[in-house]
């Protein structure tokens, strides 16, 4: 009989530095996250860290900054807008882009991704310049066209990418029953790409509430968003109510993704 020879797999060093690495990348990216989360605790007078104290003052004191307040209800407005606009076409021009043949295709998929390309700073100049004459600085409108000029791109791109892996036997099946071309999107496409477009709406929601350099430009006198609220604030006041804010808004932000990811985890095991 003869012996049996088990296999021992040699230690590679360059696990644990790979681990290291990651460790460290992980580290310099949760940073910042975690200090303004110390510093918004902190009793200190002025935004600084380490604290020498501990207090809850700076988020009692954030329903009493109407600017604040007045910021985030224009964000919230411009946010929502945005998002519905977005999905309501971003996701015909990405079934366009993948259904259809035609000239040019790839010049118009690119021009639909070029704002993910440029600068922020180099569109905002662009927008304020164009809606001078058409009076459309300090408007609702003239911000939420320069947010969704930039948050359209997440809706395309994240719906090419579930139609990427979607079956069409099922539609052609379906139209093959006499179904419509409304009910097969309705019945059929949209439940199969729903997590793209859920997805690419989320990003867009959050980009759109987040964004600071075109609402900055477009609308820094008559309807600042919260961001520029911030920006203001911060020039004039250096306290930790800022990053009391800002935790806020970290978390609101990730209950929505959190909340999101659950719902579409849960839709797909019922199915």
């Amino acid at each position: 009989m003869s012996d049996v020879k088990v296999f021992k797999p040699r230690f590679n060093p360059a696990k644990p530095a790979f681990g290291l690495l990651v460790f460290l990348l992980y580290l310099f990216l949760l940073a910042p996250l975690l200090i303004v989360f110390v510093v918004s605790f902190a009793s200190n007078q002025y935004l600084s860290f380490p604290p020498e104290g501990f207090t809850l003052k700076w988020y009692e004191m954030l329903p009493e900054e109407s600017t604040f307040m007045e910021g985030m209800k224009v964000s919230l407005i411009v946010a929502v807008i945005v998002t519905l606009i977005v999905l309501a076409l971003g996701v015909p021009a990405a079934l366009a882009l993948d259904r259809f043949e035609f000239k040019a295709k790839a010049a118009v998929q690119s021009f639909f991704l070029s704002p993910l390309l440029i600068p922020s700073i180099v569109l905002a100049l662009g927008m304020v310049l164009l809606f001078g004459p058409l009076e459309l600085n300090n408007t609702y409108a003239g911000i939420i066209i320069g947010h969704v000029a930039i948050t359209i791109p997440f809706v395309i791109r994240t719906t090419l990418m579930s139609l990427a892996t979607t079956d069409t036997s099922c539609e052609a099946a379906a139209r093959i029953l006499g179904a419509g071309s409304w009910t097969v999107f309705r019945r059929v496409t949209l439940p199969i790409i729903q997590p793209g477009v859920i997805a690419g709406g989320v990003i867009a929601f959050i980009v759109s509430f987040d964004e600071a350099v075109i609402s900055l430009f477009v609308a820094e006198s008559g309807l600042p968003t919260l961001p520029v609220q911030v920006l203001r604030y911060v020039e004039n006041s250096a306290d930790a109510a800022v990053a009391a804010l800002s935790v806020i808004l970290i978390l609101i932000s990730l209950a929505v993704v959190v909340v999101v990811e659950r719902v579409m985890g849960l839709r797909k095991a019922l199915r």
